[in-house]
């Protein structure tokens, strides 16, 4: 039986979907933007990378509930991986930076297992 948080994410699948590749594509294009907007309170680029991927990381499983904690991981980190490698390009005036990737990717691993640690207190209860 469906309790009222699955339920919400089954009647609003499609919105889910949407949202999630909306925030997928607003980060790509802020971390390629030459000069992107300066954020309140300057948070540091560490912080932005870890905030971004914990977020896009929640988002996908509301719209991939599915998908099993492995390919998520892959999948987004690849996609962090992509950000870096873009930034590579000249003409950016951007920077790759391996500690970046890095920085998405425990955010990623991190959100994946408090989302887990959430989902089994949630159906004990």
């Amino acid at each position: 039986m469906l309790d009222k948080l699955d339920r919400l994410f089954v009647v609003y699948r499609r919105s889910w979907i949407a949202l999630f590749w909306l925030a997928l594509l607003f980060t790509l294009v802020m971390a390629l933007l030459p000069k992107p907007p300066p954020l309140p309170g300057q948070p540091t680029d560490k912080f932005q990378h870890i905030v971004a991927f914990a977020v896009l990381t929640l988002q996908s499983f509301a719209a991939y509930p599915l998908t099993r904690w492995l390919a998520r991981f892959g999948w987004l980190a690849a996609f962090g991986a992509v950000i870096e490698l873009g930034q590579m390009i000249p003409v950016l005036g951007r920077s790759a930076d391996l500690a970046d990737w890095l920085a998405d990717s425990a955010a990623i691993l991190i959100t994946i297992a408090i989302t887990a640690i959430f989902d089994r207190w949630r159906r004990k209860g």
